[in-house]
């Protein structure tokens, strides 16, 4: 059986069964789950393996490369900068970024890139994993692109793309990038052990991941072969897995969709700040963060999900199907494998996960969805 170790208050000791049993019973290798109650940590717990050797023990300091539960935490930058009077989410990102103003764009306003709706959900040029570490590459590219689909009609998940396009914006406002602008505004005050763009001191304790079980490849053709041209760039141009995100140059670069590398207690934190915890954002705010965009069966990942979904400015909610709790208005954000961050401000709940044993689900991964259920049942 898995040691593991960590704080728990005793009302919440149905979640340290839970995360035990992800163990003993769900596949996990090396994990930490955090949750806080009106911003006070309530657990914080941690276990397992941190390599598939099994020759390091998860730790309370362990980091995990986290996908894309990184993008709520770029959203986050962005909402500080709107709070600034910097940021207008009804303007044109060519207002900030007049490159963008290209291929029809002219007119397309920022929020549109927070809810995934920019219709730039793939890069239409061959590209290779090394292309994403060179970010005047990529936002050229899609800044001069055409959009694949009707800016504003539907979403469309902008699984590798979010994290330039927000990020451009995010560095043309500050001109700082998002590695930066996070560390300075938000995670060196307040001391979240969180970043994007790791630095080489801090990789011995980065945990390795593990991909998930591999599809056939019958089936995945089948799946492909059905998928809008715009959700097969989103998913393929490049592939990204484990192996990749195992890499030093991958850790090292700043990719605001993906690589946030973070602790369970730091993903909480972050996620907590856009519920409002700490009262840096206040009630409108709050509520501007998780305006929904309309739901909509998701041209890239709907299909996988199989119902409808809505994204708000920057998150999913959680909706009826109670993604993030039972709450609907709840919200968060998966990353591949199983990480999470959830906010429910009504609850005073916030939830961080980290994992390294990829699970094969687009989202709501069971361990994921144990561990939220044992927390509002203790509530």
């Amino acid at each position: 059986m898995t040691e593991v170790q960590g704080l728990c208050e005793a009302r919440f000791k149905g979640v340290r069964e839970t995360f035990q049993q992800n163990f003993d019973a769900r596949g996990e290798l090396g994990a930490a789950v955090a949750v806080s109650v009106d911003g006070e940590p309530v657990v914080d717990l941690w276990g397992g393996w941190a390599d598939a050797a099994r020759t390091r023990r998860w730790e309370r300091d362990t980091l995990a490369n986290v996908w894309s539960t990184t993008k709520g935490v770029t959203a986050l930058l962005a909402h500080l900068l709107v709070e600034d009077g910097r940021l207008d989410l009804d303007a044109p990102v060519a207002r900030y970024w007049p490159e963008f103003a290209a291929a029809g764009k002219e007119e397309l306003p920022v929020r549109y890139l927070l809810s995934h709706r920019a219709g730039l959900a793939g890069l239409r040029e061959p590209t290779t994993v090394a292309d994403l570490y060179d970010w005047e590459l990529t936002v050229s590219r899609l800044a001069a692109t055409e959009p694949w689909w009707e800016p504003g009609s539907r979403s469309g998940y902008h699984a590798l793309t979010y994290g330039f396009l927000v990020g451009e914006v995010i560095r043309r406002v500050t001109g700082r990038t998002t590695g930066a602008y996070l560390r300075e505004r938000v995670t060196g005050p307040l001391g979240i052990d969180f970043t994007i763009g790791l630095p080489e001191s801090e990789g011995s304790r980065v945990a390795e991941l593990l991909p998930p079980r591999a599809t056939a490849g019958s089936e995945q053709s089948a799946v492909f072969a059905q998928l809008h041209p715009a959700a097969i760039a989103a998913l393929s141009n490049p592939v990204v897995g484990a192996a990749d995100a195992n890499t030093a140059p991958w850790r090292r670069a700043e990719l605001p969709a993906l690589n946030g590398h973070g602790t369970a207690r730091a993903v909480a934190a972050l996620y907590g700040l856009l519920a409002g915890e700490r009262g840096v954002f206040g009630r409108d705010a709050v509520d501007r963060i998780r305006e929904g965009q309309g739901p909509c069966l998701d041209l890239v990942v709907g299909a996988g999900m199989g119902r409808e979904t809505e994204i708000a400015l920057g998150c999913w909610l959680s909706g009826p199907r109670g993604s993030y709790g039972p709450n609907p208005r709840a919200f968060g954000h998966d990353g591949y494998g199983g990480s999470f961050g959830l906010g429910d401000p009504e609850a005073g709940v916030s939830i961080g996960y980290v994992m390294n044993a990829m699970g094969p689900n687009i989202a709501d991964d069971p361990r994921k969805m144990a561990l939220i259920d044992a927390v509002y049942a203790a509530l």
